[in-house]
């Protein structure tokens, strides 16, 4: 159903905390011209969390402003499952196309509870749903056994695979073939998960790098490794910034030097300083110098 390059979107914030709904129309527009196939907002690279219900759907539909005939998701991901209904359901009111559905942010599920909760959403919003696997930050691991159970359910359609461990991507496929659309969810993971068959990228550092993203994703359709490999290798010192506890500041911030952005975050985040900033903006310079020109992919 779905497949492509799909980027996790930065919110932009105004000075006074107020989200900046102009400064996001023009951010969006950059990854839609860039060619992306679609855009998921609110994740964990959006501060999803951080906003409220009444934003984030401000945000989707800024999105959805921007993207044309592009799906736009809507990530799900609250404490409590009757606040992530509630938040899927106004999502389809909205007009998402989709959702992308975090199991749990505090308590951490069991099998039964995480297959409960997933369902209670997928049910709430009748929309398609990725399922997103990260057992590194939410502590709540997809497992296989996991995903044949909520394989009986059609909404549930995609899953981004995150756990960090490349060998999940063939055991889902030779779980279920072709049944879930695989979706690579690490950055400095990509190559190695589209080379493995993977359809999909979920993508953080192609806010600020959306050609080369969808160049790299592109030539790797195309099976012309060796040219997404040289930019992917140019490429891997940006994307490990985004395998870090300070993802969000960390992309911000190239986001930032590269597109003229803001990097305003919300609290209780605060900008980079001292060496770890120093450190960002040093890869950022050495890429930029050393930026590849991009062969057209088939």
């Amino acid at each position: 159903m779905w497949q492509g390059v799909y980027p996790a979107v930065t919110a932009k914030f105004n000075e006074d905390d107020t989200l900046d709904h102009k400064e996001m129309e023009r951010c969006f527009a950059l990854q839609i011209d860039a060619g992306v196939d679609g855009i998921i907002v609110n994740g964990s690279l959006g501060e999803g969390p951080m906003l409220s219900h009444d934003e984030r759907l401000a945000v989707l539909k800024t999105a959805k402003s921007v993207a044309g005939k592009r799906p736009v998701l809507m990530t799900v991901a609250d404490s409590s499952t009757r606040d992530c209904a509630s938040l899927a359901k106004r999502a389809a009111q909205a007009g998402a196309d989709g959702l992308m559905v975090v199991p749990s942010l505090v308590y951490h599920t069991n099998p039964k509870e995480t297959v409960a909760t997933l369902s209670a959403v997928a049910q709430a919003a009748d929309l398609p749903v990725m399922i997103y696997s990260n057992r590194i930050a939410y502590r709540v691991d997809i497992t296989i056994d996991i995903m044949a159970e909520l394989a009986k359910d059609s909404r549930f359609v995609a899953v981004k695979e995150s756990s960090d461990d490349i060998r999940r991507t063939v055991e889902l496929q030779n779980a279920f073939g072709d049944r879930y659309d695989i979706f690579t969810g690490v950055d400095n993971l990509a190559f190695e998960a589209l080379a493995l068959g993977a359809v999909g990228w979920v993508a953080g550092l192609v806010v600020a790098f959306p050609e080369e993203t969808v160049a790299i994703y592109r030539l790797m359709k195309a099976k012309r490794y060796d040219e997404a490999l040289e930019i992917y290798r140019w490429f891997r010192p940006l994307l490990d910034l985004d395998v870090s506890t300070y993802l969000v500041q960390n992309l911000k911030l190239v986001e930032a030097m590269v597109t003229g952005t803001t990097e305003r975050v919300r609290a209780p985040r605060l900008p980079l300083e001292g060496e770890q900033r120093a450190k960002v903006e040093r890869i950022v310079r050495e890429g930029l110098a050393t930026r590849p020109t991009l062969a057209k992919a088939a």
